[in-house]
């Protein structure tokens, strides 16, 4: 396996990725080369001057349908870019509202399993079925997901959650401290810091008394019995 975990994202709005991903953990994670992140524009593969990647879906109805063209000759072009890595350690996701949901333990067994996540930033009605039959032929793993029990309106949202979440879990990127407290504690354990006591239109709000007692064993239990998770 390499070390390096590479995230293809597929996308019309390219432009919508560089303040979020060139700042704190993840900018810091791609300098140490522990992670890639490649934008490829949709656009960039159709074949037509005015660049166009959806039409209107056959059989009628509303909305439009991402050309199968455009999108098979981008995933193509992004496996030639890296020959390395097999078929077994690539995984392509498009992001559905029908699709799995995507967790903690998802994020994490992505980061396990695969050294190259394609993700594909759908928008209108979805993209042509025939996309999915193509790599799958190929024997590639074709997966749809979704973040949440909602609907957004494209895909470029979901690809920025699932890349910090797998992120996440790729060693060396998290400091070792945020890593121990995750796996000990699990999340949404409640933290303080000075001032030890602060007041606010007549009201005292202070910190426990057990974080500041020194006594680590107690504040282990404490944090244990405070997690969410």
């Amino acid at each position: 396996m390499m070390n390096s975990m590479i995230f293809d994202i597929i996308t019309i709005f390219p432009k919508s990725f560089g303040s979020y991903f060139n700042e704190s953990i993840l900018k810091r994670a791609q300098a140490k080369k522990l992670v890639q992140i490649k934008i490829w524009n949709l656009r960039d593969f159709t074949k037509d001057k005015h660049h166009k990647v959806d039409d209107k879906p056959y059989g009628g109805g509303p909305g439009m349908v991402f050309k199968i063209e455009p999108i098979v000759l981008t995933i193509g072009s992004i496996l030639k870019s890296e020959a390395r890595i097999t078929k077994s350690e690539t995984l392509i996701i498009l992001f559905s509202p029908a699709g799995k949901q995507f967790t903690q333990k998802t994020a994490r067994e992505y980061a396990k399993k695969y050294n190259r996540i394609i993700l594909i930033a759908g928008h209108y009605e979805g993209i042509d079925e025939r996309v999915k039959k193509v790599f799958n032929v190929l024997g590639f793993k074709f997966q749809e997901l979704s973040i949440g029990p909602y609907v957004l309106t494209g895909g470029e949202l979901p690809a920025m959650v699932v890349i910090d979440a797998v992120a996440r879990h790729i060693p060396g990127v998290l400091g070792k401290a945020e890593s121990l407290e995750e796996k000990r504690y699990g999340v949404g354990v409640p933290v303080y810091t000075r001032p030890e006591a602060f007041k606010w239109r007549g009201k005292m709000y202070k910190a426990p008394k057990v974080l500041l007692s020194g006594n680590h064993r107690q504040i282990d239990v404490f944090r244990r019995k405070s997690s969410k998770v």
